[in-house]
């Protein structure tokens, strides 16, 4: 069976596809092959046909915390979100890696359940949220969560318990094994739904006076080095504002890099790579990217 024979399966595959299309930066080459899979069956077909074609395969959620190379992407990219369905049993959220955490945390919150609340504005999927342990305000997906189900790359449905998810800073067990997250439950506590409603509302206001939403961007770029904040070492180097290209180190948040307009992803690069250089070479300090940066070199 080749690749594009899915599709008479009903399985929607694209070809030569700009990913700038779903990125959050508004960057990135073409898919040379790209797939919404709209349930398990569907996802299950198309990495086993990769896997005997011997096709590369890339997967990835809401493409918010992403870099991808302007030179595209080789083999088949799935997108997964197409497969977003939330449901709420007791005092636990099962949601689908193609989920948007915040449409997680909302659904627990009017279900009067507490703990996802850090998430409220995260603009990542849940798959995503799994992969980079992420987090906000004291909050990280690691606590929260009560388990993982996911497909290995030989084709395999697997539960990991927390545990096992091996979490630590912007880190999971998927990082390091290539399996694709399918979907989590997560264990909350009940609460009282105005409170909880509350705390997500004034989050997400905090959000949007300390963050630059009103352009394009990655979200945080950097992580964040033992002992020390990346915007106030930005600042310091005289960094902030600077521009390459359409990218620019934002004027509201030094940690973000924002597309100004027309940015190209070797522009984000550049301008990453200058700052990890100016800030090595000042404090002494190496910067590691938070943002994934994917695609071919």
């Amino acid at each position: 069976m080749e690749l594009l024979d899915l599709r008479k399966d009903g399985i929607d595959i694209q070809k030569q596809i700009p990913l700038s299309k779903y990125t959050f930066t508004k960057t990135g080459g073409p898919a040379e092959y790209l797939a919404f899979p709209k349930d398990l069956d569907e996802l299950k077909k198309l990495v086993q046909v990769t896997r005997e074609k011997n096709i590369p395969l890339t997967v990835i959620g809401n493409a918010s915390n992403l870099i991808i190379r302007d030179s595209g992407i080789a083999g088949l990219v799935i997108i997964l979100t197409e497969m977003k369905k939330i449901t709420v049993k007791a005092n636990t959220v099962t949601a689908e890696a193609g989920a948007r955490i915040i449409d997680t945390a909302f659904t627990a919150a009017r279900a009067g359940l507490s703990g996802l609340e850090f998430a409220a504005g995260i603009p990542g999927s849940v798959g995503g949220a799994i992969f980079m342990n992420a987090g906000a305000y004291g909050g990280e997906t690691q606590n929260v969560v009560q388990s993982v189900k996911v497909l290995t790359r030989d084709g395999e449905f697997k539960t990991y318990s927390n545990k096992e998810m091996n979490f630590s800073y912007r880190h999971s067990l998927v990082q390091d094994n290539k399996a694709i997250v399918v979907s989590a439950t997560f264990g909350l506590k009940h609460g009282e739904k105005l409170k909880i409603l509350d705390e997500m509302h004034y989050l997400n206001a905090l959000r949007r006076y300390k963050q630059p939403l009103e352009y394009p961007s990655c979200g945080s770029v950097f992580k964040r080095p033992t002992g020390h904040f990346v915007g106030p070492m930005i600042i310091k180097a005289g960094l902030q504002g600077k521009r390459i290209g359409g990218a620019q180190n934002s004027t509201k948040h030094a940690g973000f890099i924002v597309n100004k307009g027309g940015a190209t992803a070797t522009d984000y690069l550049n301008l990453i790579h200058l700052i990890q250089k100016v800030i090595k070479k000042k404090f002494g300090i190496d910067l590691h990217t938070e943002v994934r940066i994917i695609g071919k070199n």
